[in-house]
């Protein structure tokens, strides 16, 4: 479970390393515009900031995610899941309101949720069977 645990965490990481690059590097680019709904150029430019500043949010949990994953698998599991879980679960928690602030998002929030989700749980389990053990 643990080691399902950390490739999801780590599959989270890269997703919201991703959403980063959207958000806060390409969020004017015409693909980027089309994957968020955008519906122009003067759109985009308007939201430019609030987007840059929500891809660095992003970007953080992704550390976040991403150093629990590394800290665990160095022999530091207490750290390192307490990090996924901080990490992973604003992730899902974040996709949450998405979904729940606006139906027509269930597909993002689908993306953005489902790896953490899953981090979440199979870590859930690992430390409930005391696989965290160090």
């Amino acid at each position: 479970m643990l080691v399902a645990a950390l490739v999801f965490a780590a599959l989270a990481a890269l997703v919201h390393v991703y959403i980063f690059i959207l958000e806060s590097l390409r969020w004017t680019a015409e693909s980027t515009r089309r994957t968020f709904g955008i519906p122009s150029l003067e759109v985009a430019e308007t939201t430019k900031s609030l987007a840059f500043n929500q891809g660095f949010y992003n970007l953080f949990l992704a550390i976040m995610a991403g150093v629990g994953v590394v800290l665990t698998v160095a022999g530091h599991p207490a750290i390192g899941a307490t990090l996924i879980f901080a990490g992973a679960g604003s992730m899902l928690l974040a996709a949450l309101v998405l979904v729940t602030s606006d139906r027509t998002k269930l597909r993002a929030g689908s993306i953005q949720g489902s790896f953490p989700l899953l981090a979440v749980v199979l870590l859930g389990i690992a430390a409930a069977t005391g696989a965290l053990a160090a």
